[in-house]
C-alpha cells in the first residue's frame, strides 16, 4: 500500500494558514469582485477536511478524494481550477508514495504545470533537473525519480530556475517557486499568480524542511 510519508492534512492546513493570515490582501488583489482571499480559504479548508478524512489512505485515494469533495462545496473559478490540479496530482501518484523527494510533482501537478501526456523523460534526467530545485532548498543534492512529468515541462522548469536566479534579487526560494509557477494555469490573473506563488511557496518550505 502506497501510503503517504507526508501528513498531507498538516501539509495543507499550513497553507490555509497561510492563505487566511494573507486573505485581505488577495481579496484587494482581486480587482474584479474581491473575493478571492476568502474563495481560497475556503477552498483548502475543503482540501485539509479531505485529507483529514481520508487520513492513513493511499495518497493517489487523498488527492482524487479532495478534488471529488472541492467540486461538491465550492464553484468558484479558483476551486475548479485547484480541483482539476488535485485531480492530475493524484493520477500522477497512483501506486506510488507521496514523501519529500518527489513532492514537487504535487506541487506542480496542483498548480495545473505539466501534464502526464508531454514527452516521457528518462527517470535519471527527471530526478537530475527535479533534485537540483529540491537541493537547492536545503543544499543538498537530492534527486528523484519521476515518470509523471515530460522532459519539456522540466526543461521549463529548469530554464525558469535559472533565469530567476539570473535576475540577482531573489531568493532560492523565490527561484525556484517562479520555476513551478511557469506555464501554471494559475498565472492567467495577478490574483491567482499571488495567492498560487503563496500556496507553492508554503508547500515549498514544508518540503524543504522534510528533506533538511
Amino acid at each position: 500500500m502506497a501510503e503517504s510519508t507526508l501528513d498531507l492534512a498538516k501539509l495543507f492546513g499550513a497553507v490555509g494558514n497561510a492563505l487566511n493570515q494573507n486573505k485581505d490582501s488577495l481579496n484587494e488583489a482581486d480587482s474584479y469582485n474581491h473575493d478571492h482571499g476568502d474563495h481560497m480559504v475556503e477552498i483548502f479548508e475543503v482540501i485539509t477536511q479531505a485529507m483529514k478524512e481520508k487520513k492513513g489512505a493511499e495518497a493517489a485515494d487523498q488527492l482524487e478524494y479532495a478534488s471529488q469533495l472541492l467540486r461538491r462545496k465550492s464553484n468558484s473559478g479558483s476551486a475548479n481550477l485547484y480541483a482539476q490540479g488535485l485531480s492530475q496530482a493524484a493520477s500522477q501518484f497512483v501506486g506510488k508514495e507521496l514523501n519529500s523527494q518527489n513532492a514537487i510533482e504535487l506541487v506542480q501537478a496542483l498548480m495545473g504545470g505539466g501534464t502526464t501526456n508531454s514527452s516521457q523523460a528518462a527517470p535519471q534526467q527527471s530526478g537530475g533537473i527535479l533534485g537540483s530545485l529540491l537541493g537547492s532548498l536545503t543544499g543538498g543534492n537530492n534527486q528523484t525519480q519521476d515518470d509523471g512529468i515530460g522532459a519539456d515541462d522540466l526543461l521549463r522548469m529548469g530554464m525558469a530556475f535559472m533565469q530567476s536566479q539570473q535576475s540577482g534579487n531573489k531568493s532560492t526560494l523565490e527561484s525556484v517557486v517562479d520555476a513551478v509557477m511557469s506555464g501554471s494555469q494559475m498565472s492567467g490573473s495577478a490574483h491567482r499568480t499571488q495567492s498560487g506563488k503563496l500556496v507553492s511557496s508554503t508547500l515549498m518550505q514544508l518540503i524543504g524542511n522534510n528533506l533538511k
